[in-house]
């Protein structure tokens, strides 16, 4: 990871490039190619660029795509992290080339694009229309009413957990019982860790980060307002949260200080890490892969605060690329309800499309690394206990860095709770 001031100056270097941007347009923009539904479809043969980080679930849909259209060749680029993606898409933006023709976008750097939305082709479609949960549509739409993003999957979240560990420590581990163990609050989520801890000497979760995303995004105005007000360092409940995460996890113990996507938490799945984590649908294929042949894995039904969102993400076609009809088509397909069951049977992406919640193949998917669990129903009742969508504003991506910063900085001890508390106030009055 980079160190702050770098991320920072590299940030403000985007931010620049961007503005001049908006000013300019790119070099492949025509006065007619903003995405008005002028695009027009290639005779010949077709090579289409699809940009994704993580797991999505499309390598299976890809070769699927191809073979029902023999003039359409994809080129698959998967970025390691989110944090790769949206560092190459935001400096391709702003110099105006090199962009696929298909760019997935995770929706917390969103709102950063969202300034900038007449850079992308306007998705929207008759055939679209009504397709997603509304909250997940209109977070892609802009002032003007155009679409420029297609939803793939939300984050419902559950507690995945290792239920070979809690039977050495005496727990109860059926997936019903350990639902009632954590119970539906951080405060119980926590004092069942403290009740783990007590009689084993694995971690109860993995990092102080990882826990900070599902509480804050329980919080529904963080860090800042709708009208553009940053509040993140005088919001009472951004304060409130971080010393409950740092209480529990460095005071009292729980966390294995291990931040997600690094090389030793990829590790430790191997080496009994730690004993739950937070987990969104999509994480069940992560954790499955990095955990291959660890038996022990499981799912409860239960979230604290009731019921998150962590995590999902948009297709867009942006105005460079020099196939948007069949970019466009693309996208549509591979985010249509049916593609969206298959990515979730493979990895765990939960539609976010409105007809996918009712599809009986839905209910009836079970992993059976994660002890058979129902997972098509589990996160379609954690779907539905999801109340808050908390607000985004265009600069929640780097204040949440900078707060996934300052907990790190917690936990490999080059700081104390307060000193790095403060170097976040400071962090965020630096981005302007």
């Amino acid at each position: 990871m980079k160190p702050r001031h770098t991320r920072l100056q590299a940030l403000a270097a985007i931010t620049v490039g961007l503005l001049a941007l908006s000013a300019c347009g790119s070099s492949s923009d025509g006065e007619n190619n903003a995405g008005s539904g002028n695009q027009t479809t290639s005779a010949g043969p077709v090579t289409l660029k699809l940009a994704t980080f993580n797991q999505f679930g499309y390598e299976d849909l890809i070769t699927e795509y191809m073979a029902a259209h023999p003039n359409v060749k994809i080129e698959h680029k998967k970025a390691a992290t989110s944090n790769e993606a949206r560092d190459n898409l935001n400096t391709r933006l702003a110099a105006g080339s090199g962009l696929s023709d298909v760019e997935a976008v995770e929706v917390d750097w969103l709102p950063e694009l969202m300034q900038y939305s007449d850079k992308f082709v306007d998705l929207k479609s008759p055939d679209t229309d009504g397709r997603w949960l509304d909250w997940k549509a209109k977070a892609a739409t802009d002032a003007k009413g155009r679409l420029i993003g297609y939803g793939t999957d939300v984050g419902p979240e559950a507690i995945c957990y290792r239920a070979d560990l809690f039977e050495k420590a005496g727990l109860p581990s059926d997936r019903d019982a350990v639902a009632q163990l954590l119970g539906n609050t951080w405060e119980s989520y926590f004092a069942a860790g403290t009740q783990f801890k007590a009689k084993s000497d694995v971690p109860w979760f993995d990092s102080l980060g990882a826990t900070w995303q599902g509480m804050i995004n329980q919080v529904e105005t963080a860090y800042e307002t709708p009208e553009g007000e940053v509040i993140a360092t005088t919001n009472p409940d951004v304060k409130k949260t971080y010393d409950a995460v740092v209480k529990a996890g460095i005071n009292d113990g729980l966390s294995a200080k291990l931040q997600q996507w690094s090389d030793d938490w990829v590790a430790s799945f191997q080496d009994n890490g730690f004993a739950t984590m937070l987990c969104p649908g999509w994480m069940v294929g992560v954790i499955e892969g990095n955990a291959k042949g660890v038996k022990g894995w499981d799912v409860a039904n239960t979230f604290p605060g009731g019921g998150g969102n962590w995590g999902g993400s948009y297709l867009t076609v942006p105005n460079q690329s020099q196939h948007q009809a069949e970019a466009k088509a693309l996208a549509a397909w591979l985010t249509a309800p049916e593609q969206q069951v298959k990515a979730f049977k493979k990895v765990g992406a939960f539609p976010s499309q409105v007809a996918a919640l009712d599809n009986p193949e839905l209910a009836a998917v079970t992993v059976p690394f994660f002890n058979n669990a129902p997972t098509g129903k589990i996160f379609a009742e954690r779907a539905k206990a999801v109340t808050v969508s908390p607000f985004k504003g265009p600069k929640y991506f780097p204040i949440n860095d900078a707060m996934q910063q300052a907990l790190t900085r917690i936990e490999d001890g080059s700081s104390t709770p307060q000193a790095s508390w403060e170097k976040f106030v400071a962090d965020v009055q630096a981005l302007g």
